[in-house]
């Protein structure tokens, strides 16, 4: 831990502080939640790795971070099974429709990351701690006391209620919102943490902050039929 320590105060964009302490600790206490790491050849490496990981999470967190372009393009074929189905159509239209889908895609990608900062911010008061950067298997926040839980967005994102990482410790799961019906669940997560807090109706002002404060966290084509539908 004092390796942990000294590699992080010295580190460009780290730091040390009882976030971090907390989230190491409880791999080293259980060390299958490590997450593998390529090309490790000693275990200064390893922790080193292992900290550019999760700081690399915590610095690019919405509020901070600037999203990227979509990287891949439009299948032109979709074109063709957009005409043929709605013939009346233009080929502004369907280009209308291929770039709302994008946006929609690009703002689902940063959904996942903006759950986590919010909870983030509001669970560390009740000793829940953000494993930023995927730095533990299966585990997005943990305790002192070695307690375990995964966030998903959604119910169909998850695969069971509950797996063993070591015996006698549970990851708890917990899902914003059911696929199906749309419900939501944020009364169960706020039992789970003790608290009354938690709700769609924080979260969503919690997102119109982040991204007015922070526009660059959702990309936005520079495109003219963007500018067609604005106007």
């Amino acid at each position: 831990m004092s390796e942990a320590e000294n590699i992080a105060k010295v580190r460009a964009g780290m730091f040390w502080n009882d976030s971090v302490k907390t989230v190491l600790s409880v791999c080293c206490n259980s060390p299958e939640l490590f997450p593998y790491l390529r090309v490790c050849n000693s275990r200064s490496d390893y922790i080193t790795k292992w900290l550019k990981k999760y700081f690399d999470g915590y610095n690019n967190r919405p509020s901070k971070r600037t999203s990227k372009k979509i990287s891949t393009v439009s299948d032109e074929i979709i074109d063709t099974i957009l005409s043929v189905r709605l013939p009346t159509l233009s080929t502004d239209g369907i280009n209308h429709i291929k770039y709302a889908h994008r946006l929609s895609m690009s703002a689902e990608n940063i959904l996942g990351l903006l759950l986590e900062e919010y909870l983030a911010e509001k669970l560390s008061s009740y000793g829940w701690h953000c494993a930023w950067g995927a730095t533990t298997n299966k585990v997005d926040f943990c305790t002192k006391k070695g307690e375990l839980l995964q966030v998903k967005n959604r119910s169909n994102s998850e695969n069971s209620s509950s797996s063993s990482v070591r015996k006698g410790t549970i990851i708890r799961k917990w899902h914003r919102v059911n696929a199906q019906n749309g419900a939501y669940y944020w009364k169960k997560l706020n039992q789970l943490i003790g608290c009354s807090n938690l709700s769609e109706e924080d979260f969503a002002t919690f997102i119109r902050q982040t991204i007015a404060e922070n526009p660059a966290a959702l990309y936005v084509e520079d495109s003219k039929y963007w500018q067609q539908v604005q106007s």
